[in-house]
């Protein structure tokens, strides 16, 4: 028994630390603050922009085209320009031929203006111009090496996603001068501006949908799978002597691991909110925090646990009993509420995984039943082959039957 606490105790150690590194691996665009100069400060949506020290943040109303934007650059020196840019007729592979650019002139006595630039060629000096869009709103704040250009665009209604590219590179004198070449090149992607999606250079599918789907996996087969498998374990075999002890271990074994990646699961969630930030599931992110706090607890209650013949053992028994089998019901609701929070765009490529989990819960309440009842049976005959009366105390399994002590 003190081989399996010392187990135990490892386990919960080994699970906080994975969610402690998780979560602390997060980006950052959602913990930055504005200059208190700044006229707008509140933003849906956000993300850290990959190749770069870039963040954009946007709130965006689809049914009128209006895009509130604030676009920072970070580590910009003095004598130098910064671009943020929308393309709504090019594409990834030539992001920078149409672009309509919000650009920024950090001049040599640290003063920063900013003008729009419409972008016909590889040759531009980013000279100021009107782009295909309206823009009744821009300024810009430089301070600490920080660029942050300001805007209101207004953009054509029903429009959901668009190419967007970001840029820096040298002033002379008041000149922009080209930027470099190399790693620039895939400062580029197509953005979802209602989901907060994107699609980098090249069409590679976005690290963040890979990352919901770990997220989904994880919590699928740790909450929702072997959960309900290490109940059914522990409510039906110990019925059978023969099984006992071995119906303890495979419980324990069962239930640690599915603690292990329901935790690293929500480990996986902590990020994806910061990542998404704006993008709120409010019950979905809720009950992952009580399943989170409802699994913990299960882990000290297996440390805690009183010997059989304790006079607190009942009291444990029940305890033990409600916080698993709400942790069991809260997960699988969970679960459904993940598979809503997908984005309409690849519904119907997640609806076939749905259809799985539905398949294996029903198969899983499906044995369930079918043991429920072999094991009643077999306790009914014993009881009346031994003339004996169900205990109903503590230690008793619910089926008439002890299980010898582990």
């Amino acid at each position: 028994m003190k081989t399996m606490d010392s187990a135990l105790k490892s386990v919960l150690c080994f699970s906080v630390l994975i969610s402690l590194f998780l979560s602390s691996s997060a980006q950052t665009c959602g913990t930055l603050t504005f200059p208190s100069t700044a006229t707008n400060t509140s933003f849906r949506t956000c993300r850290d922009l990959s190749q770069s020290s870039s963040y954009l943040h946007w709130t965006y109303d689809q049914s009128t085209g209006k895009l509130d934007v604030a676009y920072r650059h970070s580590g910009v020196s003095s004598g130098r320009w910064v671009a943020w840019a929308l393309n709504p007729t090019g594409s990834t592979a030539a992001a920078m031929i149409g672009a309509q650019a919000l650009v920024a002139f950090v001049a040599s006595n640290g003063t920063a203006t900013a003008h729009t630039s419409s972008i016909s060629g590889y040759s531009t000096t980013l000279a100021p111009g009107d782009l295909s869009f309206p823009v009744p709103n821009l300024t810009v704040t430089y301070q600490g090496r920080e660029v942050i250009i300001f805007a209101t665009i207004t953009l054509s209604p029903g429009v959901s996603s668009m190419i967007h590219t970001w840029q820096e590179g040298p002033l002379s004198g008041s000149t922009a001068q080209a930027h470099a070449t190399g790693n620039n090149l895939n400062f580029k992607e197509t953005l979802n501006l209602v989901s907060g999606e994107s699609q980098g250079a090249g069409g590679s599918a976005n690290s963040l949908r890979r990352r919901r789907t770990t997220h989904g996996i994880l919590n699928a087969v740790g909450w929702g799978i072997l959960m309900p498998m290490g109940a059914i374990i522990a409510r039906y075999l110990k019925v059978f002597k023969s099984a006992d002890p071995a119906w303890f271990y495979l419980h324990v074994t069962c239930q640690t691991s599915a603690y292990i990646l329901g935790v690293a699961g929500w480990g996986t969630g902590l990020k994806l909110g910061s990542d998404s930030v704006g993008i709120e599931y409010t019950t979905h992110r809720r009950l992952g925090i009580v399943l989170f706090c409802f699994g913990t607890l299960q882990v000290f209650a297996l440390l805690l646990r009183p010997k059989k013949d304790h006079k607190y053992r009942f009291y444990w028994n029940v305890y033990h009993h409600a916080i698993g089998y709400a942790t069991i019901i809260i997960s699988i609701i969970n679960i459904f509420k993940g598979f809503e929070a997908l984005e309409v765009s690849v519904q119907d490529r997640y609806n076939d995984w749905k259809h799985a989990y539905i398949g294996i819960i029903a198969a899983l309440g499906g044995i369930a039943l079918l043991l429920e009842a072999s094991t009643w049976i077999i306790v009914l005959k014993r009881r009346k082959s031994e003339g004996k009366t169900s205990h109903g105390v503590n230690g008793v399994n619910g089926y008439g039957s002890r299980p010898s002590q582990v």
